[in-house]
């Protein structure tokens, strides 16, 4: 079995699960801990683009059983981030330039269109609560944590698209953002591609808030281009 960089410093370190209590947790708990380390170990490059990952492997150094971790890794699939090897386990996807294109394409017509629409229609202190989120990506990229940034700009995006009120379009804009958080070729974001682009969330909520909607389409319509930034 091949097991790329598990043979690495262990993963675990990205979950620590809860002491034991009175009662054991839910596996759907499990489950979404397990999920939620597996995203941190794919966006901080700790799984490797191409290698192949079995599931009691990961469970053994997770400290649970395969079956948690076989789900989180069907939910994975599902968004792109795996995919399925019959009697091995799961491969890292390798996301190429093209499929980021087309990703970016896509959020372009959906997401843009989306905010302008919201600049019109909601009041200018409505944008202030998505503060924090925005300041949450800014500090996470600002330390290099590019698994950190991930969740922050995945939060921000999916907390923006919620304003809309349409449930559909916030499930498909947030899935469609989590396929592109997979860079191609492996490659990951430096520091400074990372804080560039955290500081367009801060950027587009101050001219949301001021109103300026040409300054608005233009910031949503470079944000999610392909050929500025890792996602």
């Amino acid at each position: 079995m091949e097991q790329g960089t598990a043979e690495q410093e262990p993963l675990a370190r990205a979950w620590v699960p809860a002491q034991p209590g009175p009662a054991a947790p839910r596996r759907h708990s499990v489950r979404g801990q397990v999920l939620a380390a597996l995203r941190h170990a794919l966006a901080g490059g700790e799984l490797a683009p191409g290698e192949v990952y079995s599931a009691p492997a990961l469970a053994e150094r997770y400290g649970v059983s395969a079956t948690p971790v076989r789900e989180a890794m069907q939910q994975l699939a599902s968004e792109g981030a795996v995919e399925v090897v019959p009697n091995r386990g799961f491969r890292v996807a390798e996301c190429s330039s093209r499929d980021l294109a087309e990703l970016a394409e896509v959020r372009r017509m959906l997401e843009v269109p989306a905010i302008i629409r919201l600049a019109r229609a909601l009041a200018p202190e409505r944008w202030e609560e998505l503060r924090p989120l925005a300041v949450a990506g800014v500090a996470a990229a600002a330390r290099g944590d590019r698994a950190g940034y991930a969740e922050a700009d995945h939060a921000f995006h999916v907390a923006l698209m919620s304003l809309t009120g349409n449930r559909r379009l916030t499930e498909v804009a947030g899935d469609l953002l989590r396929r592109a958080q997979w860079p191609a070729g492996g490659c990951r974001p430096r520091t400074a591609e990372l804080l560039a682009d955290a500081s367009e969330h801060t950027a587009l909520l101050d001219a949301l808030v001021a109103q300026e909607y040409a300054v608005v389409e233009r910031i949503a319509r470079e944000h999610v281009s392909v050929a500025r930034h890792p996602h």
